[in-house]
């Protein structure tokens, strides 16, 4: 994966990413906030308090379950 601006607003993440935390290690950090770990295993879906970006997590909550 390559480093990306912090700009994109929607990314899907799939069970390898997680824990889920943002930003993610792809972001550039030039102009990243302080990481915070987001809960998305029992909804599917997690907002960033930060940036406002939001996550989906590919197959849907539950996805994260072995």
């Amino acid at each position: 994966m390559s480093q990306t601006e912090n700009k994109q607003r929607e990314i899907e993440v799939t069970a390898a990413d997680l824990p889920l935390h943002c930003p993610t290690p792809s972001m550039l950090l030039w102009n990243a906030h302080p990481r915070v770990f987001l809960p998305i295993e029992k909804t599917g879906t997690a907002l960033c308090p930060y940036c406002g970006t939001r996550y989906n997590l590919k197959g849907g909550a539950g996805a994260a379950h072995h």
